[in-house]
């Protein structure tokens, strides 16, 4: 008789672990299945919204998030035997693609070891940025050639500061409209040793010269 009233109970403490253990799972599968409950929908919603946020910022610029960042055509390549000066010159910038790079002569009077005319295109008529490059063989040298250049802007200011490489300033950089056609404008800026001058529509020079890798 002692025998059946333990294994009776012992029958109903098993019953009862595991009706237990099923309420358990139902709850967890409520929870985190379906309806889910559980899950943080609107810190999901938050999430997803910072990522679209994010890239919005690191696709556009100057606030405007429509313009394209990506080439739509493809970059011209180098002339052999090109210098390591061209070759760091990327083969985009944003949307603008290198389509011409030839040696150049404008700054001759000022000696720079090396002087190149470049021209990034978006494709689009009206997008191109022009692009001259000289360097010099000490800083003090292209330091003259960025101050001559950058006092001969005198249209609306656009931009101004310093180039810091690795949090060291490494040189200056300025962008003007020109004051001659408010819908142009003109940047320059020094790099140590290296100079470089872009013209073209304002909105193209803008977003051009702040994201140019040098």
């Amino acid at each position: 008789m002692s025998d059946t009233q333990n294994s009776s109970s012992h029958g109903k403490l098993i019953a009862a672990v595991v009706a237990a253990a099923l309420v358990v799972v139902l709850a967890l599968i409520s929870a985190f299945v379906w309806p889910g409950w559980a899950l943080n929908k609107n810190g999901q919603a938050g999430q997803a919204g910072q990522t679209s946020q994010q890239a919005s910022t690191s696709n556009g610029t100057d606030g405007d998030k429509t313009e394209p960042t990506k080439p739509s055509i493809d970059a011209v390549a180098l002339p052999d035997g090109a210098s390591e000066l061209l070759k760091a010159m990327p083969d985009s910038v944003l949307n603008y693609v290198r389509t011409k790079a030839d040696a150049s002569t404008t700054w001759s009077s000022t000696s720079p070891v090396e002087e190149y005319a470049l021209t990034y295109s978006t494709g689009k008529k009206g997008q191109d940025v022009t692009l001259e490059v000289g360097q010099w063989n000490d800083g003090d040298k292209a330091k003259s050639q960025y101050d001559t250049l950058a006092e001969a802007m005198t249209g609306k200011e656009l931009g101004s500061g310093n180039v810091k490489v690795s949090g060291k300033t490494t040189g200056a950089y300025s962008a003007k409209a020109d004051p001659d056609d408010d819908t142009k404008a003109v940047a320059v800026w020094r790099n140590d040793t290296v100079v470089f001058y872009a013209t073209g529509a304002k909105n193209d020079i803008q977003r051009f010269y702040q994201q140019f890798p040098l």
